[in-house]
């Protein structure tokens, strides 16, 4: 890696730099932090890792999905909400309409 890292503001920003850079894989982490000044527990972080840099998506929850990628949020028997992994995977390859991109997460590396 050489400059660092990018902040990407927005979910078509990041999926436009995903289609013209191509990275072999994206790393996610799904947050769950009791910080959040919306009392909502859960956000995701897109790590996109290139050669130059690495580009940084985050997106937070509005209603029932994320505001930006638009997908859903899930509940637990106790109501909690969460991102069901497979709904990402399958909503990344599906974007970014690659499958053979690797897209793992951050704990997994």
């Amino acid at each position: 890696m050489g400059e660092g890292f990018v902040k990407i503001r927005s979910w078509e920003e990041f999926k436009r730099l995903a289609v013209e850079l191509k990275p072999d894989s994206i790393v996610y982490n799904i947050e769950q932090s009791g910080l959040s000044p919306t009392k909502e527990l859960t956000s995701l972080r897109l790590i996109m890792p290139c050669v130059k840099a690495y580009y940084v998506f985050l997106d937070f929850p509005r209603r029932e999905e994320l505001r930006e990628t638009h997908i859903p949020l899930r509940k637990d028997k106790k109501g909690n909400r969460y991102i069901e992994e497979t709904d990402l995977k399958d909503f990344l390859k599906n974007q970014l309409n690659r499958e053979d991109i690797t897209i793992c997460s951050y704990w997994t590396i």
